[in-house]
């Protein structure tokens, strides 16, 4: 059984669907982690959700990375342990140095809710185990600050540590700028760190786990990391 701690912000509104997909769908053990603690203890991977954190004040994470849980986050994932960061999640891990870049305001300058493709440019973290490269999967989007940033100094790191993990793309796999929705540049639509351990994405794969939904390809998100951790289990046991 894998121990699954979902963050909780003032303002967090994803929460309860991260913990009824990995509680219900996936059966394995999930509490809900309050802001201010800060033991992490016994845990085997951080969710960060979706929602407004302390409302979005001054910018959409910015409040929150200051919440003493995130210094506890930090040691957690020194420690290789995966962390997730989905959407405010996502803002969330870029605001408290995690993550390079910046998320700001959607090109169109308005909400955008709805289906998008993403393809998986990195196989090789936690989330993405059972992934190929190439992979297309469908996930929803909702979000007015996912338009994802950064300088072409640190693009060029991106791209060559391998830190870039999804695109949007067209339904069958092409990278271009109708199938941007937000302006996020080269179409960036997820990111990782260097040890690959803490990935921040803007789409929801916790909204889509089951058939109910409209599309379930969220799962092997999940089931990526609960395989993930399976796995390091059987190599800390057979050492």
């Amino acid at each position: 059984m894998i121990n699954f701690g979902v963050l909780v912000f003032p303002g967090s509104n994803c929460d309860h669907d991260c913990y009824y997909s990995i509680k219900k769908v996936f059966g394995q053990n999930c509490d809900f982690v309050w802001h201010e603690e800060t033991n992490l203890d016994g845990l085997d991977c951080l969710i960060i959700p979706g929602g407004f954190s302390y409302g979005d004040y001054l910018r959409s994470g910015a409040i929150a990375c200051l919440s003493p849980v995130m210094e506890s986050v930090k040691d957690f994932a020194s420690l290789g342990k995966p962390v997730l960061g989905i959407c405010n999640g996502f803002q969330i891990l870029i605001e408290s140095g995690m993550l390079p870049g910046s998320l700001i305001k959607n090109s169109s300058l308005k909400f955008v809710c709805k289906w998008v493709h993403l393809k998986v440019e990195n196989s090789n973290t936690p989330f993405t185990y059972l992934c190929k490269k190439g992979d297309i999967l469908r996930i929803p989007i909702a979000h007015g600050e996912g338009n994802y940033y950064t300088d072409h100094k640190t693009l060029e790191y991106l791209y060559n540590n391998s830190n870039l993990v999804f695109r949007y793309t067209d339904k069958i796999g092409d990278c271009n700028s109708k199938a941007n929705p937000n302006g996020s540049i080269d179409n960036i639509a997820g990111i990782c760190n260097n040890t690959g351990n803490v990935l921040g994405m803007m789409p929801h794969p916790e909204r889509c786990t089951e058939d109910i939904m409209g599309g379930f390809e969220g799962k092997i998100i999940f089931q990526s990391v609960i395989e993930w951790i399976h796995q390091q289990r059987i190599l800390i046991n057979s050492a």
